[in-house]
């Protein structure tokens, strides 16, 4: 018999715990202090588990990693060079990439479909990763900026944004507004929380780096460029989370962070219900914003005093779709379901990511582990969503066993990967009273 992925044990216990706090209404000033005085709206809190989706150009070579085009033109990393050699023409470049993004299997039905039956409750697509235009040669770069507001053909964006101009999937490449269907069909066919990505700064965008070359101290790339896209895809698809990354070693003062989410908090149309990450900026990581992420794949194991996120990958080594990538490269349903509940335990989020091909289809290996993932949650999702920390998050007598909590129905979840050789579960922290608490129901699931 195959051995069980996660069992949970129930017990009802008889002290009280404190209930989280509502947000009340108020109005938030562009400084730290009062944007991280916003309490988390509380449905981000109760999910706990969420599906990212890496997609965009990285995911038409989809070899090595989705900073394929970093590794290829900025670094020269021999492998790289030597897959382009291999495989296309000489003088091939990564904007002539642009068209071969064609998304033909890209069907956001089938899409929602495949991320309900995870079990999960958000979903972040990126709409914009750091991709920016081609590195224009010096001589070049005068006349490209003085025809910049003409010519916005920059960072990528899988919307038909008018601030990247003929350099978006609406103008190349799938000829459609894939932010637009996806959220049409998450919201139509699904409860899921919808969520976008997007990437502050892009790798070789002229105007970035001729602000990075004045160290900062000009800021025409986020006036011309950054911010219009922030407040164009709020107000034009109102996601419920705003992932931010990519702060290019710029201080949150050039992005001008705290300016754009005062008015994200105060005006705009998801005000009440949306939630930001942490990284707004240089210095801003697991400092400020709504919740933390600190690092990439970020578990530390304890319980932390700020709400946070782990996002990782189930491909161990890349973020997008890698046709290179062997079956040990995957993380296992008995791995992910791991990270689920360490996460959840410690009081954080799993943000688990996927990566499409650039047809648009979403390959076996993730569909079977999101799945999978759905699968266990279906028996034990009641031991993690909207639970919350207990007093010790693992026990203390028998490894791997986490807890989880619900204060209102005063009961308590331990929940172990792993059966006891012994066939005997000994918990060291639960402190019952003989005839007052009451083991209810043991749970699991066998793959």
């Amino acid at each position: 018999m195959a051995s069980p992925i996660g069992l949970s044990l129930i017990l009802w216990l008889l002290h009280p715990w404190p209930l989280p706090q509502r947000a009340d209404a108020a109005h938030y000033e562009p400084t730290w202090e009062s944007l991280d005085s916003r309490p988390l709206p509380t449905w981000f809190d109760e999910v706990k588990f969420g599906i990212f989706i890496h997609w965009g150009l990285f995911s038409v070579p989809s070899f090595g990693s989705e900073w394929f085009w970093w590794y290829w033109q900025k670094e020269k990393r021999e492998p790289y060079l030597k897959f382009m050699e291999k495989n296309y023409p000489p003088g091939f470049s990564y904007e002539d990439f642009g068209p071969l993004f064609t998304a033909e299997f890209f069907d956001a039905d089938q899409w929602a479909d495949i991320l309900k039956s995870s079990g999960a409750k958000y979903v972040v697509l990126t709409s914009k990763h750091h991709e920016g235009n081609l590195n224009i040669l010096h001589s070049e770069f005068s006349s490209f900026i003085s025809s910049f507001q003409q010519k916005q053909s920059l960072g990528f964006t899988l919307w038909g944004s008018k601030y990247s101009w003929s350099w978006n999937a609406v103008d190349v490449g799938p000829k459609r507004d894939i932010v637009a269907e996806l959220a049409s069909s998450i919201r139509n066919r699904t409860r899921l929380h919808f969520g976008l990505y997007h990437s502050l700064f892009e790798w070789f965008n002229p105007l970035f780096l001729s602000d990075a070359s004045r160290a900062f101290k000009t800021k025409e790339f986020p006036t011309a460029k950054s911010l219009p896209e922030l407040y164009e895809i709020v107000t034009s698809y109102q996601p419920e989370v705003l992932w931010s990354d990519g702060d290019g070693n710029a201080p949150e003062t050039y992005w001008n962070s705290t300016g754009f989410l005062a008015w994200l908090y105060n005006e705009s149309p998801v005000r009440d219900t949306v939630v930001t990450n942490d990284r707004w900026g240089a210095g801003t990581i697991c400092k400020h914003g709504g919740y933390y992420t600190c690092s990439d794949r970020y578990n530390p194991g304890h319980l932390l005093p700020h709400k946070w996120e782990n996002c990782m990958t189930i491909d161990k080594y890349s973020w997008g779709f890698r046709r290179n990538a062997e079956l040990s490269d995957y993380l296992t349903i008995e791995e992910l379901v791991k990270q689920l509940v360490e996460t959840v335990s410690c009081g954080g989020n799993l943000l688990m990511n996927i990566g499409p091909t650039h047809d648009g289809y979403i390959p076996v290996i993730f569909q079977e582990r999101l799945t999978q993932m759905g699968k266990w949650l279906s028996v034990n999702g009641e031991a993690i969503f909207s639970t919350i920390p207990w007093r010790a998050q693992n026990d203390s007598v028998t490894p791997g066993v986490w807890y989880t909590f619900k204060p209102k129905e005063n009961i308590l979840y331990a929940i172990f990967l792993n059966w006891p050789s012994s066939e005997f579960l000994v918990l060291g922290e639960p402190k019952g009273i003989a005839e007052m608490t009451e083991l209810q129901s043991l749970s699991f699931l066998v793959p």
